[in-house]
């Protein structure tokens, strides 16, 4: 029998994390985090990590997991989610996968085959000049010569991933559309997508964005800065740390740092909802505003009575 795995998405600030929590201790649950930026250590206000109060109250994973000049790539995550989802199975603890980055979501959802081929630099220096000497067709064009399926999906315009299709086939022979290939994990997986009207999501990021303000973003990126972190490390480039970084090095004021904060969220939003999608079947959409929260725990323990899975507290 295939075990359990709730997966929870949605925007950011549509309530992901206080709904898991309370989804957690009522069915005996284990919290996994699928957000890109809460790995980094020392990244705690702007990434709106959950608090230590709020980690006491049920077991987290996979945040804090490198430091700030460190990069943990999608295989990473997939491998360690698959490891820690079986370690809370063994447990008999119910895993919720809970995050915003779509990417990681649906790598470990899906089963996507990830080259483990690690950054070539000065192989990607000479496609980024062959690129830039030739135009983006033209390079392209290389690309569907040695994998034309991969071609098909991949933008022209969007350079990076075609150097990077380039890059895989170069060092393993391989087209980078066979290693990506997808092989579905072993769980009964039920997807619950949290949403609200796009005008009260709004102000919740506008009221979170301040909330991180006073709660000392600016003193945090301060103390990153004073360890030794610059403005190249990935973790720095991350919304909230980007503006404030403008803002430290008198590029803008502290209200144009917030607005932009503001604004861009707002983009990132958007791109969830790309990536999570309302019209997907696979995902049980709730309207938070609608108080479907009981709605939400019927389908969470029909899927673990369905499993016989022993997980309810």
């Amino acid at each position: 029998m295939s075990r359990p795995l709730v997966v929870i998405v949605g925007p950011t600030a549509v309530g992901k994390t206080a709904l898991s929590l309370r989804l957690a201790q009522e069915f005996s649950g284990e919290i996994i985090s699928a957000d890109s930026r809460q790995v980094y250590r020392g990244l705690d206000i702007g990434t709106d990590k959950a608090s230590p109060a709020q980690q006491a109250l049920v077991p987290h994973h996979l945040l804090d997991v490198v430091d700030p000049d460190q990069i943990l790539t999608l295989a990473d995550f997939q491998e360690q989610a698959y490891q820690t989802i079986e370690a809370i199975h063994a447990c008999n603890h119910l895993p919720l996968l809970v995050g915003g980055t779509g990417q990681w979501v649906w790598a470990v959802v899906e089963g996507w085959g990830i080259p483990r081929v690690p950054p070539d630099m000065a192989l990607r220096a000479e496609f980024e000049a062959q690129a830039a000497a030739i135009g983006p067709e033209a390079f392209h064009a290389q690309l569907a010569e040695v994998d034309p399926q991969a071609a098909a999906r991949l933008d022209p315009r969007n350079v990076r991933r075609v150097i990077r299709a380039l890059e895989v086939y170069h060092k393993t022979g391989i087209p980078i559309s066979e290693h990506q290939r997808k092989t579905p994990p072993p769980y009964e997986i039920l997807i619950i997508g949290l949403t609200r009207p796009r005008s009260e999501l709004y102000a919740r990021v506008d009221q979170r964005i301040e909330e991180m303000i006073e709660g000392g973003l600016v003193a945090e990126v301060e103390r990153l800065v004073a360890a030794g972190c610059t403005w190249e490390f990935p973790a720095m480039s991350g919304l909230g740390y980007r503006q404030i970084g403008q803002f430290l090095r008198a590029e803008v004021s502290l209200a144009e740092a917030v607005a932009l904060i503001k604004k861009e969220t707002r983009r990132f939003v958007r791109q969830q909802y790309n990536w999570f999608q309302l019209t997907d079947e696979r995902i049980h959409w709730f309207d938070l505003q609608a108080q479907a929260e009981a709605a939400v725990y019927q389908s969470v323990r029909q899927l673990v009575e369905r499993q016989g899975f022993n997980a309810i507290a």
